[in-house]
C-alpha cells in the first residue's frame, strides 16, 4: 500500500520526499507510521522500475532536494493497481482506504464500481471478532463491555460503509 500511496500522490503533482512522507502519514494515520527506512527504499524501487523520476534541485541550505514525479509507466501502474485491487486491498480497512483515496484516478467509472462492488461483497459476508465454535458472536452475545463496544462500533461502521457503497453504486 505504501507504493500505491506514493504513486497516487505523485499522480496529483510532483513532490519532495518529505512532502510525500507527510501526505502518506496523514492518509495512513498513526496506526501505520511511515519510517524513512520503508519510504525511501520504496521510492528507490519505483525509480529503478522506471515508475518515478527523481530530479535534484538546490535546497534552501547546502543540502540538495529531490523532487519526485510520476512517469507515464508509473501512471499506467497506478491505474493497474487500482483496477486490480483485491484480496487484502479490499478486506483490510486501511488498505482499502488507500485504494479509495486514489480511485478517482481510474478514468472508467465501470472500473471504479467494480472495485467498490468487491468491497461491498466482502462487507456483506458474515464476520465477527469473536466466535462460539463456528458461530460468530454479536454485541448482544457478550457480557464483556469492551468486546460489546468493539462489536457495536464495527457493526455501525460496516452499516455506514455498506450504505455509502450502495448509494454510489446505484
Amino acid at each position: 500500500m505504501l507504493e500505491l500511496a506514493i504513486l497516487g500522490f505523485l499522480a496529483e503533482n510532483p513532490l519532495h520526499g518529505y512532502q510525500l512522507r507527510h501526505r502518506i502519514e496523514h492518509l495512513s494515520g498513526h496506526t501505520r507510521p511511515v519510517s524513512d527506512g520503508s519510504l525511501y527504499p520504496a521510492i528507490n524501487r519505483l525509480v529503478s522500475a522506471g515508475l518515478l523520476e527523481r530530479r535534484t534541485e538546490p535546497g534552501a541550505s547546502a543540502a540538495r532536494r529531490h523532487t519526485l514525479s510520476l512517469t507515464k509507466a508509473g501512471h499506467r501502474e497506478l491505474l493497474c493497481r487500482l483496477r486490480d485491487a483485491k484480496g487484502l486491498d479490499i478486506s483490510d480497512g486501511t488498505r482499502f482506504f488507500t485504494v479509495l483515496a486514489f480511485l478517482s484516478h481510474l478514468p472508467d467509472i465501470a472500473d471504479q464500481h467494480a472495485v467498490l462492488r468487491r468491497r461491498l461483497e466482502f462487507l456483506e459476508q458474515p464476520a465477527s471478532f469473536f466466535y462460539d465454535g463456528e458461530r460468530g458472536l454479536g454485541a448482544d452475545d457478550t457480557d464483556d463491555p469492551y468486546r460489546r463496544g468493539m462489536l457495536t462500533i464495527a457493526r455501525a461502521t460496516s452499516r455506514a460503509e455498506k450504505a455509502w457503497l450502495r448509494e454510489v453504486l446505484a
